[in-house]
């Protein structure tokens, strides 16, 4: 078993440094000493908000607009009746998940997957509490440090005491205040990040809860037990999936710590390209654990997993090179979902793995320091586990667009009719547009949301992300 030491960089507690050894990150790393801290004027925004460095122009798998329109059609269907969906067509919505949550609708998916909905709901004001107290100095004074290393190269962080790092640091402060005894690891930076370029703070931090407690109890806590298991575990799922990248790492003792740390602890947000990213986010956030661990394997073995490959890397050295500058080509949302879904790991292999770990924890280091709670493999479990109300998955918009196309009531209808005559009586005639020109007057519903873009709300401390249309609404 891997045992975490002081200054090898996988100390993650109170840290500033980066979050892999020496320094030294992957291949997607956002250090601002490389990349650069700001963003210079008139520079090209991709359509997920970055302005340049590694993760700006990932290759996207491009969906036509019809299909689109279709997805966001059904998931407003399924965010509409979600408890049902979730208790009798679990199945459909993981199939969803893994076909990729639209662009438009991803923030409020999110929210409804992790169970963030429901834990806002139920702690109404509790966000605005935790907003407007101090935090504890030590806390406050490593989490400043740290803003500016998050995606350096996004719109929405680029500036130093921009809105989005003002959200990440009023995010990341309110959960140490939220949980003292954990306070604050750098590994959830990114992950609140990424939450932000989809929802408001409030939604965020209460995602990042759920990832914390539910998805990846332990990971964030004193002295990194709970990813020094996932990382044996990892280990044990390989020798079945890719016998030789497993002998490969055996042979030369590459303790998984060294290699799946920052994979797992940031949800693979600081390692693939973005589309990757979102795509692996939203089956992650739907089944749970288990899509890390399978992106792990799939990398191991792409990697590693034959000879041919493993001629370049003789020893530890070349071998974690090699695994730090991971091939465009096994990256690649397309190619990496489908090998994501075709790999056979489920959560009761995961178990299995777990409590034979477990056993092997005790008998040569003795009980856990820190005692987590269960992990919850999915939305599913998280929903079965602390059942919602009704009124708790209840939609309650921060921004309420009247929709062009929504029908009208009767009054409203007569109400109109009245107005047109009147209008007509005094003009002595009514103008009508060609047809042609009718149609194209209101954009689709779902499109509303862009006239909304780069928008900020006054006397507001919320910030509007670019990077995805429709997530407030």
């Amino acid at each position: 078993m891997a045992k975490t030491e002081q200054g090898n960089g996988l100390d993650l507690r109170g840290s500033t440094e980066k979050l892999t050894d020496n320094g030294k990150g992957g291949s997607y790393g956002s250090d601002p000493e490389v990349n650069g801290n700001g963003i210079p004027g008139e520079t090209q925004v991709d359509k997920y908000g970055f302005t340049g460095g590694a993760q700006q122009n990932s290759p996207a798998e491009e969906v036509p607009i019809e299909v689109l329109r279709q997805r966001e059609a059904k998931w407003l269907e399924m965010l509409n009746s979600w408890d049902k969906w979730m208790a009798k067509k679990h199945k459909k919505v993981k199939e969803r998940c893994q076909k990729g949550i639209p662009p438009s609708l991803r923030g409020r998916a999110w929210l409804y997957l992790t169970g963030g909905k429901v834990k806002r709901e139920q702690n109404q004001g509790k966000f605005q509490e935790l907003d407007e107290e101090p935090g504890d100095p030590k806390w406050v004074d490593i989490i400043e440090r740290d803003l500016h290393r998050q995606f350096p190269f996004h719109e929405m962080f680029a500036a130093r005491g921009g809105h989005g790092q003002q959200d990440l640091f009023r995010v990341l402060k309110a959960y140490t205040l939220h949980r003292p005894e954990e306070g604050y690891c750098q590994a959830q930076a990114p992950i609140a990040a990424v939450l932000l370029m989809h929802m408001p703070a409030e939604d965020a931090f209460w995602v990042l809860v759920q990832i914390c407690e539910k998805y990846l109890p332990g990971y964030y806590s004193t002295g990194l037990e709970a990813i020094q298991l996932d990382g044996e575990i990892l280990y044990a799922l390989l020798r079945r999936v890719s016998p030789v990248a497993h002998r490969h790492l055996k042979k030369h003792k590459l303790e998984p710590i060294l290699y799946m740390t920052e994979w797992f602890m940031c949800a693979f947000s600081r390692t693939l390209p973005w589309a990757s990213v979102l795509r692996v986010w939203d089956m992650f956030l739907c089944e749970g654990v288990k899509i890390l661990f399978k992106v792990g394997l799939v990398l191991l073995k792409c990697m590693l997993g034959s000879q041919e490959k493993l001629k370049a890397c003789q020893g530890l050295y070349e071998t974690m090179e090699r695994l730090r500058a991971i091939q465009p080509q096994y990256m690649q949302e397309t190619f990496l979902v489908h090998e994501i879904i075709e790999l056979p790991v489920s959560e009761k292999d995961i178990e299995k793995e777990h409590l034979a770990q477990l056993r092997r924890w005790k008998e040569t280091h003795g009980d856990l320091h820190c005692k987590s709670p269960p992990r919850m493999h999915g939305a599913k479990a998280i929903m079965a586990a602390e059942p919602p109300s009704r009124q708790d998955l209840r939609q309650r918009p921060t921004i309420i667009v009247e929709s062009p196309l929504a029908p009208k009531t009767a009054a409203e209808q007569a109400e109109d009719t009245k107005g047109r005559r009147k209008t007509v009586e005094e003009n002595g005639k009514e103008t009508l547009l060609p047809p042609q020109q009718t149609d194209n007057l209101n954009p689709p519903p779902s499109d509303s949301s862009l006239l909304l873009n780069h928008t900020n709300i006054p006397g507001s401390k919320e910030s509007l992300s670019s990077a995805e249309h429709d997530t407030y609404l």
